[in-house]
């Protein structure tokens, strides 16, 4: 089953937890905030298997939930 990802930048707090366990997956942009770097933020680029397992540990600890995931591409509207 496919895994979409993308940060919710409204909730982000910058607290560098998804840059440092992610780093192929996360990065910060000038405002400091994080975004998710495969597909530019966008959601809509699948993870691979090996980038899943990465995934996994920056999103189960991020503590603002600001990693979203699901089975499908991500709509544009959303966060």
């Amino acid at each position: 089953m496919p895994l979409y990802a993308k940060v919710d930048r409204e909730a982000c707090i910058a607290c560098g937890l998804c840059q440092m366990l992610a780093p192929t997956l996360f990065d910060y942009d000038a405002d400091g905030l994080a975004s998710y770097t495969p597909d530019h933020n966008t959601g809509t680029t699948p993870l691979t298997g090996a980038q899943a397992i990465v995934f996994r540990r920056a999103y189960t600890r991020c503590p603002t939930g600001a990693i979203h995931r699901q089975a499908a591409p991500f709509s544009s509207d959303e966060p």
